[in-house]
């Protein structure tokens, strides 16, 4: 396919990859597009297990997963992520700084309002959500500055653009903030050919909200909510992910993409449902 074309600007072939939190969920949906396309991605998980059944079902597909164990919350494990890219494959093109968790709940469910909220809880949804991301750009920015280019996509979330009553305290604070901590990195890491973004997803049928297995009756409390009235799937994530890592993408910088079904073109919920007012 000759370079010029439109569809030779997707292409991800040869690309070297780190995914967090790739064992499951976007993350492992984000990895998969990236391997399908040719890439070789290191994963990095704290569900070391997980990364490990996931790299043995790649090997079954011809792709390659190189699995290291990683806590997002502490930069020394993000760093040797990192250097273990670079060891295997030189360097590094496209981070997914994608890890994240939803632990808390809103203010709606009781012992979650801000008088109640427990601290520690706080504390452990930013350490992952928000410091995690930080560690991740820092870690990136150390391999890719030197190289003079690189892409990073950040997963932030819609409830990092307006009030979501029913998400936590720590989670909405967490990704307001990872929102813009994408647009300052962006700012600082242009002059050195880096492109840094942001991915906003919506309702997704992942685990992140400790859900084992979906059922028809879980989208029900979404259909109001999105105006495609369902939750997404993981593998809908794949085509903005690709767009993002590959020249596609390549005068995109700065930016935060909603994927979430026209959930934000919808008015928030109606006053009377957010509980007792005096």
């Amino acid at each position: 396919m000759a370079e010029h074309e439109p569809r030779a600007r997707w292409d991800v072939e040869g690309y070297r990859v780190v995914v967090t939190g790739a064992a499951s969920g976007l993350g492992r949906a984000m990895a998969e597009a990236m391997a399908a396309g040719g890439a070789t991605v290191v994963g990095g998980d704290v569900d070391q297990a997980g990364l490990e059944a996931v790299a043995a079902e790649w090997q079954q597909r011809g792709w390659r997963l190189i699995p290291v164990p990683c806590d997002v919350a502490d930069l020394e494990s993000v760093q040797r992520l990192f250097d273990r890219a670079v060891e295997a494959l030189g360097g590094v093109d496209v981070a997914f700084a994608n890890a994240g968790v939803a632990w808390d709940r809103g203010f709606l469910t009781p012992g979650f309002g801000i008088e109640e909220f427990p601290i520690e809880l706080w504390h452990r949804v930013m350490s992952v959500n928000l410091h995690g991301v930080f560690h991740t750009l820092k870690a990136a920015a150390r391999v890719m500055k030197p190289q003079r280019r690189g892409s990073i996509i950040v997963t932030a979330s819609t409830a990092g653009l307006r009030s979501e009553p029913m998400v936590g305290y720590g989670y909405i604070t967490a990704k307001a903030g990872v929102i813009n901590l994408t647009k300052q990195a962006a700012l600082e890491l242009a002059g050195y050919g880096i492109r840094v973004n942001a991915i906003a997803p919506g309702p997704f049928k992942t685990h992140i909200g400790g859900h084992q297995a979906w059922k028809p009756e879980d989208e029900e409390p979404w259909r109001d909510a999105v105006l495609l009235q369902r939750m997404a799937d993981p593998s809908e994530i794949q085509g903005l992910a690709l767009f993002l890592a590959s020249s596609a993408s390549s005068f995109v910088t700065g930016a935060v993409f909603p994927i979430d079904g026209g959930a934000t073109a919808l008015s928030q919920l109606p006053a009377r449902s957010l509980g007792p007012r005096t």
